[in-house]
């Protein structure tokens, strides 16, 4: 019987990607742990180090990733504020850990410069198509009050029962 041929790197990346998002997502961050994911995969540290240098660089690959991702969920509905901003708030509720890794934690990633990656940059225009202005402004300004309001929702910090009042009342003030 001949040995198995070994993932390319990029199949390697990926199946780590998805290790992390699984243990992130189901148990947090802290045990998200080098140690933890190679057990996890059954390789050693080494092979894990090999497809990420550092924990950090594995949490932007998580967080590109999950640009990646809200962009297809903000695609995949109508182009219009409503749709859109329920789309992002939906995603957000869905995946906690992974839009943690996106805006709350630290990050080597650049936002809003001349290196920011492609899938930053997507999911920004997803935005954009349904707050469209000369300038972006106006989806930024979208973007932060989505993220205000992911953000203190999974925090627990509004009131549960009353997220459609703060969805309808956001969308009349952004396109009102």
């Amino acid at each position: 019987m001949s040995p198995r041929p070994a993932p390319d790197l990029h199949a390697r990346r990926d199946h780590v990607v998805r290790a992390t998002r699984d243990v992130a997502e189901s148990e947090g961050w802290a045990a998200v742990t080098m140690r933890r994911l190679s057990a996890e995969l059954g390789v050693t540290q080494p092979v894990l180090y090999s497809a990420f240098a550092s924990r950090q660089a594995l949490i932007d690959a998580v967080a590109l990733q999950g640009f990646r991702d809200v962009t297809a969920a903000l695609e995949a509905v109508d182009a219009s504020p409503l749709a859109r901003m329920r789309a992002y708030l939906d995603f957000a509720a869905a995946h906690p850990r992974v839009y943690e890794a996106m805006f709350s934690m630290p990050s080597g990633l650049p936002f809003a410069a001349e290196d920011t990656p492609e899938a930053l940059h997507q999911a920004f225009a997803a935005i954009r198509v349904a707050f469209p202005d000369a300038d972006g402004t106006w989806a930024e300004v979208a973007w932060s009050a989505l993220h205000g309001l992911a953000t203190l929702q999974a925090g627990g910090r509004l009131r549960p029962g009353h997220a459609q009042s703060r969805l309808d009342l956001t969308h009349r003030l952004l396109t009102g």
